[in-house]
């Protein structure tokens, strides 16, 4: 679930109308700060009434890498215990970025999805751009990111630059693999959800085919229209049913939330 949720919640990646050298090497960090944590609900459905399965949180603390400054992510996620016989998620996914480049220094992977288990260890070499993980040496980009250093990346663009139907492109590597994908800006507009109303700026991401989802443009994202781009709603199809991912609570944000028009 989380190597599209987490995936999401946020932001991704590919190919098209843009540079990724300019646009996705050369950001600085305006949008996050360290003790900053957000916490979400997810919501299943199979006949349109949703039900909450489970839970997502996604925290920022400040550490070090290589004697470099790092902001040490963490996000886990994990199905509601009621719902652990359908299909239980245990997951656990870390990033160290760069706190100069937003650049992936170290990303770790614990993943336990309806019986499926993989535990993924990847440090990024930027000297000579690779991912070194237990399969080998792979040869990467040098703007690469991995899955949960994106979300972190992708929230400090300037959607202001962008046009409906842009595509916005960066490159990641996961499983052993680098994946071209794109985010697909689609505006703003308003949006209500669990914890309240909101403007917005909405999107899709390019998704990698997992375990229930099905890849391609079927995830849309909508994210705080404030400096802080905190995702804020998650909608995607998936193999049986749909999910709905609410922003349920905060702290530590950078910013205030002004994009909050009302509470629920």
């Amino acid at each position: 679930m989380v190597k599209n949720l987490v995936l999401l919640i946020g932001f991704v990646l590919s190919s098209i109308s843009l540079s990724a050298g300019d646009d996705f090497c050369g950001l600085r960090n305006t949008a996050f700060q360290e003790g900053e944590s957000i916490s979400y609900n997810v919501y299943y459905s199979v006949i349109g009434l949703y039900v909450n399965a489970g839970s997502a949180n996604f925290s920022v603390a400040m550490d070090k890498m290589n004697n470099k400054p790092a902001y040490h992510v963490t996000g886990t996620g994990s199905s509601n215990s009621n719902y652990d016989w359908i299909f239980k998620v245990r997951d656990k996914y870390e990033t160290y970025i760069d706190t100069a480049t937003l650049q992936p220094l170290k990303f770790i992977r614990q993943v336990e999805e309806g019986g499926y288990k993989i535990n993924e260890n990847v440090t990024f070499n930027k000297e000579v751009n690779s991912a070194i993980t237990t399969k080998g040496v792979f040869k990467v980009p040098a703007c690469i990111q991995d899955v949960l250093s994106s979300i972190y990346y992708a929230r400090n663009i300037d959607y202001s630059k962008y046009q409906m139907e842009d595509k916005i492109p960066f490159t990641m590597f996961l499983d052993n693999q680098i994946y071209n994908l794109y985010i697909k800006y689609l505006g703003r507009e308003e949006i209500k959800t669990k914890y309240g109303k909101f403007r917005a700026i909405k999107f899709r991401p390019l998704l990698v085919k997992g375990t229930i989802f099905s890849g391609g443009e079927k995830m849309t994202v909508w994210v705080t229209d404030d400096a802080n781009h905190i995702p804020l709603r998650i909608e995607s199809p998936i193999v049986i049913g749909s999910v709905k991912v609410d922003m349920m609570g905060y702290k530590g944000l950078r910013y205030p939330l002004s994009s909050l028009i009302s509470l629920r």
